[in-house]
């Protein structure tokens, strides 16, 4: 598993999407609802690394507003390999400023993220299912479609690692 710097979403965005979620196990798809306990939360991650130091991220992001009160708009659903299915905000100069300068802290700080997650390589997306079924593709993404577009605010951010108990909030 990872360790992630997640990016929270206002009250009526998260329950659209934990309705999604629910929507989508309906239909047989194991949605992140159903992972690590219930754990998850609907959210964007700015950075992931395989292990985060939560105090060595936090001091070196120290006077950076994490939580930006950004402004998201999901007008779409993707997919990564491995039949990962996602909804993406468009892709606005400010999102994009803001990840580069969280990114730009930790790497001054040498805490190495993963590849996919540098500047200029990110893809902006709120995981959805980790592993949709061949068969069951279409549906999912046509679930997706159904309750697009989605608006969303950035209300908190906390660095994570279900698998270590880590849930360390920032602001």
């Amino acid at each position: 598993m990872v360790a992630a710097l997640e990016l929270y979403l206002d009250t009526d965005a998260t329950r659209r999407i934990r309705v999604l979620w629910d929507a989508l196990e309906a239909e047989g798809v194991q949605s992140m609802r159903s992972l690590l306990e219930q754990r998850h939360r609907p959210h964007v991650s700015l950075a992931v690394a395989p292990r985060f130091d939560p105090e060595r991220v936090a001091e070196a992001l120290a006077g950076t507003v994490v939580a930006a009160p950004l402004r998201l708009e999901f007008q779409h659903a993707g997919q990564f390999v491995g039949r990962v299915l996602w909804l993406g905000p468009a892709v606005t100069t400010e999102l994009l400023a803001h990840h580069a300068r969280v990114h730009h802290r930790l790497a001054r700080a040498g805490i190495e993220l993963a590849e996919h997650y540098q500047p200029g390589r990110w893809v902006p997306h709120c995981t959805l299912s980790m592993r949709v079924p061949n068969a069951l593709m279409a549906a999912a993404v046509r679930r997706c479609l159904e309750m697009l577009p989605l608006t969303a605010t950035v209300v908190g951010a906390a660095i994570v690692d279900h698998t270590r108990g880590i849930a360390r909030p920032l602001t």
